[in-house]
């Protein structure tokens, strides 16, 4: 051993599973993923780091899966609608108050997720790392997992890489970037409070209504009066006070998540902890343990300044912090800004997103009908055969990420690819080289508006 480094001692690792499709990712993108290349007929494994499906539905918290939506929205459909839809019919999810979408039960949607993969013949691994890449070549074969069961292989034809930092990608040796860490976004610890007055709650938000423009600080300008359930004023007066430092960024959007039986606010996105590296171990550590400090700060002002909430306590935090951005691939084609404003068309769409944009202080939603076609070939990373990959991290500059990173997007790319994965494994070729229309026809028939 030297200073700097171990040697691990080579050894045989078992491979506890094959199959023809792995994802390697349990979100709303990695869902989406196994359970289209599941319906085609393929065996498919699914691996999820945590004990639970749902990426940062169920992990992160995040509710309001579809607050984008409005009259004259065009909607992308597919598998994302049959998370709202399916959960809504098992009695999981609430109206939203500032859209036409639902809000999801964060926990009850574990449950669904499970459902849904189980269904369709997902054979599903939790609590199961990946932490290396089997390669030949340039060709992609397997992944290195740990989990209770030690360090196992499991082999694949096709990968798809839903870890949301490009992790499978990057080991692989495919080119990845990032934000510089000044100019990333934050990362948010959610929580929720019990004893609520939901009455007192409510009553001081329709006299003290606030809309995006309160909030965001580049708009097409009709966002502006678009209601928005944004919570400022307390953590305001508890900076004054010198209750909460002045440089710390609290300030709450709730996504309208309410239990009126039990007083329970649920899904309030306060905390925001800047300068966090979501690929490196020290700073999600710091991330978590500030992000929950940060929460009681929160909680103290809403009992002290806010209508409703004297008596309130915490409910929950979320399990993990919310990531809203960190490795991206460079893909055969890097979506930028002016394709998602612009309603870019594409050949090799695999499906619509609606012009929804939300980052770096951009909010754009979809109130006009307009959307983007999204591009196979940004799925498709530089250098590495057998791989695609899904989600937050797919191909694209700073401002088309506004747009991919949102939770519907993810699941378009998720399904895009698991067709495509699953395809390719059909006619016996490269994900580079499958027949995109034929991928296009079953995705229509499947419920995706690709064109």
């Amino acid at each position: 051993m030297d200073k700097d480094f171990v040697t691990e001692d080579s050894r045989k690792i078992p491979i506890i599973a094959e199959s023809d499709v792995l994802v390697v990712g349990g979100g709303p993108s990695g869902l989406a993923a196994a359970i289209s290349a599941s319906r085609m007929g393929v065996k498919t494994i699914l691996i999820e780091r945590y004990g639970c499906f749902g990426g940062n539905i169920t992990q992160a918290m995040v509710e309001s899966i579809a607050w984008y939506r409005h009259e004259h929205t065009v909607e992308a459909g597919g598998i994302g609608r049959e998370f709202e839809e399916r959960a809504k019919k098992m009695g999981g999810t609430i109206k939203d108050p500032e859209s036409t979408g639902e809000l999801l039960d964060t926990e009850f949607f574990k449950y669904v997720a499970d459902q849904m993969v189980i269904e369709v013949g997902v054979i599903p691994i939790l609590h199961c790392f990946a932490v290396d890449v089997i390669m030949e070549g340039v060709i992609l074969r397997g992944v290195i997992t740990e989990s209770k069961s030690g360090r196992t292989a499991i082999v694949a034809k096709r990968i798809i890489d839903a870890t949301g930092d490009a992790d499978i990608a990057f080991r692989a040796g495919a080119p990845v970037n990032s934000e510089p860490l000044k100019n990333r976004m934050a990362v948010t610890t959610n929580f929720a409070c019990s004893g609520v007055e939901v009455e007192k709650f409510l009553d001081y938000l329709k006299k003290h209504p606030k809309t995006i423009k309160d909030w965001a600080s580049k708009t097409t300008g009709k966002e502006d009066s678009i209601y928005s359930p944004y919570i400022s004023e307390p953590f305001i007066r508890a900076k004054e006070a010198g209750e909460i430092p002045r440089d710390v960024c609290i300030e709450s959007y709730w996504s309208g998540g309410i239990r009126e039986d039990t007083g329970e606010v649920t899904n309030l996105n306060a905390v925001h902890v800047f300068g966090i590296d979501t690929t490196n171990v020290f700073d999600l550590t710091r991330a978590e343990i500030e992000g929950r400090k940060q929460v009681i700060w929160a909680i103290d002002a809403l009992k002290k300044y806010m209508p409703g909430f004297k008596n309130a306590r915490l409910r929950n935090f979320a399990s993990v912090v919310g990531t809203r951005e960190s490795r991206k691939i460079i893909g055969e084609y890097n979506l930028t800004g002016e394709d998602v404003m612009n309603q870019a068309r594409f050949e090799d769409s695999i499906g619509i997103c609606p012009e929804f944009l939300d980052a770096y202080g951009i909010v754009i939603l979809p109130t006009t009908g307009r959307f983007f076609q999204f591009p196979y070939r940004s799925m498709l990373p530089k250098k590495i055969e057998n791989l695609l990959v899904v989600g937050r991290c797919v191909a694209g500059d700073r401002i088309s990420h506004a747009a991919t990173r949102q939770m519907v997007c993810c699941t378009i790319t998720g399904q895009g690819a698991g067709v495509a994965a699953a395809q390719s494994i059909k006619e016996g070729v490269t994900c580079r080289n499958v027949n995109i229309s034929k991928v296009q026809r079953i995705l229509t028939k499947n419920g995706v508006r690709v064109k």
